[in-house]
């Protein structure tokens, strides 16, 4: 029986189409060509690889490449006005207070980025508990430690909890500990995903009633 939503914070509780990720691509190319001191058209294939292995950009930085500037990484990535394209979304707000079980957010993104967020779309006050990377030792999605960890704290256990996210390798993450996770799939780009796939949020509402 599913007691609780995990939710998964940009580009699943706003629209793709808002492009919040295609300025931080942006931004993260811009990071990590200068950080590597390479054109991105060099630095692009490794980082892709490197992402099949790593749950962030940043865990791949540090560990692989001995970058130890946190705060300045998530300062460039998340810049001030990253969210100016964001506003309340009252329909967002009642459908999240009206679903039948509490709710958190699971995100790799920062907890100051996740508390912006939020409150541009006016919800910051719906959810039970926001872990952002920090809370996880900066060791996010898919890793099982970012799981058990989120899990842990709201006394939970992966088949108490139903995750939504955008981006397959997480959701597959959540699967593979034991638990139920739905792919939000806006765009309808991974046609071909073999788990529960939906394209609005609103349609959650077959899995949980």
């Amino acid at each position: 029986m599913i007691r609780h939503i995990l939710f998964d914070l940009d580009n699943t509780l706003y629209s793709v189409r808002l492009g919040l990720d295609d300025l931080f691509l942006k931004l993260l190319r811009e990071f990590v060509s200068s950080f590597l001191g390479l054109p991105w058209e060099e630095c692009e294939a490794p980082w892709r690889e490197a992402l099949k292995r790593y749950g962030t950009t940043l865990e791949w930085l540090t560990v692989d490449k001995g970058y130890t500037d946190i705060d300045a990484y998530l300062a460039y990535l998340h810049p001030e006005y990253e969210a100016d394209s964001l506003s309340p979304d009252p329909d967002l707000k009642s459908f999240l207070e009206n679903l039948p079980c509490p709710c958190s957010v699971l995100t790799n993104s920062p907890l100051f980025h996740a508390e912006r967020v939020l409150k541009k779309l006016g919800i910051e006050g719906v959810f039970e508990g926001v872990f952002a990377i920090e809370f996880n030792g900066f060791r996010g999605k898919p890793h099982a430690s970012a799981f058990h960890r989120t899990l842990d704290s709201l006394g939970l256990k992966p088949e108490d909890a139903l995750f939504i996210d955008d981006i397959p390798r997480y959701v597959q993450g959540y699967l593979d500990i034991g638990g139920r996770g739905i792919l939000l799939d806006e765009l309808d780009k991974h046609k071909n995903y073999p788990h529960e796939r939906i394209g609005n949020l609103r349609e959650l509402t077959r899995y949980i009633n």
